[in-house]
């Protein structure tokens, strides 16, 4: 099985070590891993913006480096929302190639039907799950179920979790006084879990709330979800 790695933006330029942790994970598990170098930014804040046509150039430069690929893989629930959803009514001769494109822990589960990978990690864990994962792709139990098989983590349900941490891409910049008000309901709510460390699987949102949290500063470590397998599985040797 071959694995083409659709890094997002955010991950490429400010988490590389996401991208690197999503790697291992998928090698130990006998997937090979390309990186098409002339991929670039999937379009979504132009689309959001209501700049469709400059988004349909980046959906024709996408399609144009994973149009080959067996499966893409990207640890953004947000980035595949947009391939997923948005992609084939702006460029339909994207569905198939959108159709093989999953988010990281979807992938394991679903396609891999690997739910354990061996890790250790003892903490108590918070999960934040993001709004595209969770309302456009459906993405609900995938992330649990790795986390809840990592031996020693504890894994605390965070108050109001279906509610938006208020990043939303350019929705912070227009609306930047809402956008803070949501960020401090969600720092509020992991706190009051006692969490150690909050887990995301979309690294806008663990930006958006470490962002917070260290503004305040909070002793909560802020991970993605690929960073804590990874740091699980080397804990085991």
């Amino acid at each position: 099985m071959r694995v083409s790695l659709f890094i997002a933006c955010l991950s490429d330029m400010f988490f590389p070590n996401v991208g690197e942790a999503v790697v291992r994970l998928l090698k130990r598990h006998g997937v090979e891993v390309d990186f098409p170098q002339d991929q670039t930014c999937c379009g979504q804040p132009a689309f959001n913006g209501g700049f469709h046509s400059e988004a349909r150039r980046m959906a024709q430069q996408w399609l144009h480096a994973f149009r080959h690929s067996e499966y893409v893989v990207a640890p953004s629930g947000s980035c595949v929302a947009m391939v997923r959803s948005h992609y084939p009514e702006l460029l339909p001769e994207a569905a198939e190639v959108a159709a093989r494109t999953y988010e990281f822990t979807e992938f394991l589960v679903d396609v891999l039907k690997v739910e354990d990978l061996g890790a250790q990690f003892h903490a108590r864990a918070a999960y934040h799950h993001s709004c595209h994962m969770r309302r456009d792709l459906g993405i609900y139990r995938q992330p649990l179920t790795l986390l809840q098989h990592v031996r020693g983590l504890e894994l605390v349900e965070v108050p109001r979790q279906e509610l938006c941490c208020g990043f939303g891409g350019t929705f912070a910049v227009k609306m930047p006084e809402i956008s803070a008000a949501m960020v401090t309901d969600k720092v509020e709510a992991v706190a009051a879990t006692g969490a150690d460390i909050l887990v995301g699987s979309d690294s806008s949102c663990i930006m958006n709330i470490g962002g917070r949290m260290a503004r305040e500063g909070r002793p909560i470590r802020v991970m993605h979800t690929a960073e804590l397998l990874w740091e699980g599985v080397k804990n085991r040797g």
